[in-house]
């Protein structure tokens, strides 16, 4: 309902958006270049660190545990990593991210080049010369003594209305969930195994699995994420939103839970791949390479299916 409303009357929330993106856009912590970066690993804490608990204190929701009749033909608990054994697991994932977050400048729909140019520290004289507003022309930062690092971002002006951040935050999840398909599927090429085994390198799939990704993979779901945002304008905000959702599914499509409230659960029957689906992925792993929902997975089945009958 509310999701219904905040595109039919977007009217009705925007004065708590603009006063929300006001305070933000003026906030030293959300105009750091290197925000997005620390967010994503603060909710990756928050959001993998619960399912974990949850995963581990109710034997009875793990997806082996579905057939079981007692307590005595419950599947012992995979081993699980405490957090100081995962200080070189974080580390690789946030030294690549921080990198390239003080080395480019940032670049979001509704910022003009000139502030662009301002947050990298660029001259006027060398705007037309140097910067592209474009995404898809990276930039350098330009290094001096005074400013060494790209540490800040230039925010656009105008908060979005309700109606742009649903709409852009779940075309952006579409696309995010095709490209993805298409890049899953090349990784499961036996040229590629190398790089994708250490992700279904496991004994049962669990919340921790998650991140259990070489360098390559991750930065490609990186990047992938950021153009689904960017190709279609996204404003920074929904890129906020985005990045919360996103971990969420991803941890949950991992769980190997059968939870109540899964957002299998949430959308209509048949959308949605869910912790079921992934699970069957990791067990047999030629078959269901989409990560949130289903059509391209079914598409592919049918055409696979079409080849053998002909």
């Amino acid at each position: 309902m509310t999701l219904s409303n905040s595109v039919v009357l977007p009217e009705i929330y925007q004065s708590g958006l603009n006063l929300l993106y006001t305070a933000l856009r003026h906030s030293s912590i959300y105009t750091a270049s290197t925000f997005e970066t620390w967010w994503t690993v603060f909710l990756y804490a928050v959001i993998e660190v619960s399912y974990t608990y949850r995963y581990a204190r109710n034997p009875h929701l793990r997806l082996v545990n579905r057939k079981a009749n007692s307590t005595t033909s419950l599947k012992p608990i995979p081993k699980l990593r405490r957090p100081g054994k995962r200080i070189v697991e974080g580390l690789t994932y946030i030294f690549p991210l921080l990198l390239l977050d003080l080395t480019l400048i940032k670049k979001y729909a509704g910022v003009s080049v000139h502030d662009m140019a301002l947050s990298g520290d660029y001259h006027l004289s060398s705007l037309n010369k140097t910067i592209h507003g474009t995404f898809l022309a990276p930039t350098l930062h330009n290094f001096t003594l005074s400013s060494p690092l790209q540490t800040r971002r230039a925010l656009p002006v105008a908060s979005p209305t309700s109606r742009e951040l649903v709409l852009q935050l779940v075309t952006s999840l579409f696309i995010y969930d095709t490209l993805f398909f298409g890049f899953h599927m090349i990784l499961h090429h036996p040229f590629f195994a190398s790089v994708h085994n250490q992700h279904h390198n496991h004994q049962e799939i669990n919340p921790q699995i998650t991140n259990q990704l070489d360098v390559f993979e991750r930065l490609g779901l990186v990047l992938l994420a950021n153009f689904s945002l960017n190709i279609i304008g996204s404003h920074v905000l929904t890129r906020t939103v985005f990045v919360a959702a996103f971990v969420w599914l991803l941890v949950d499509i991992h769980s190997g839970m059968d939870l109540p409230w899964g957002y299998d659960k949430i959308l209509p029957n048949g959308w949605a791949a869910g912790s079921k689906r992934h699970s069957m992925h990791h067990r047999c792993g030629n078959k269901y390479y989409e990560p949130f929902f289903n059509w391209w997975d079914n598409a592919y089945e049918w055409i696979q299916l079409r080849r053998k009958r002909s």
